[in-house]
């Protein structure tokens, strides 16, 4: 269980200038998942990741079998140099997580975005679920 820890991520992508990052974040879900996402869309806090990445992210609460998600595969020469090109899958599985798991297994960048959610939906056990400015 602790040789996975930290190296999770959510589905995610880059997007150009000018391009909706809403629309870029469902599309990147879909080529990683293989799930078109729909439904009612909570927008999470961006948060600078690294010193180089920031994470513009949404939740969106859906019943998905993770077991039967698949993304696009990518072709990468391996051993690099005289190796053969194969093709891999982007992503290797997918798997729901109770809260606490999900802490310890999410990249250390990302643990706020679970700590925003639970907040958030915290707040809607008592009324006040809004999203955030």
């Amino acid at each position: 269980m602790r040789k996975d820890a930290g190296v999770w991520s959510i589905p995610k992508g880059e997007y150009s200038e000018g391009e909706d990052p809403f629309n870029a974040a469902k599309r990147e879900f879909e080529e990683e998942t293989g799930v078109k996402p729909e439904g009612d869309f909570l927008p999470l806090p961006s948060l600078k990741q690294s010193k180089k990445k920031t994470v513009k992210a949404w939740a969106l609460q859906a019943d998905y079998d993770a077991a039967a998600m698949r993304g696009n595969l990518f072709s990468m020469e391996w051993p690099p140099g005289p190796g053969r090109v194969e093709r891999y899958p982007e992503v290797d599985r997918a798997e729901w997580f109770p809260l606490p798991v999900a802490r310890t297994k999410i990249l250390k960048g990302q643990i706020r975005l679970i700590d925003q959610l639970a907040g958030m939906l915290a707040g809607c056990q008592t009324g006040g679920c809004r999203p955030p400015p």
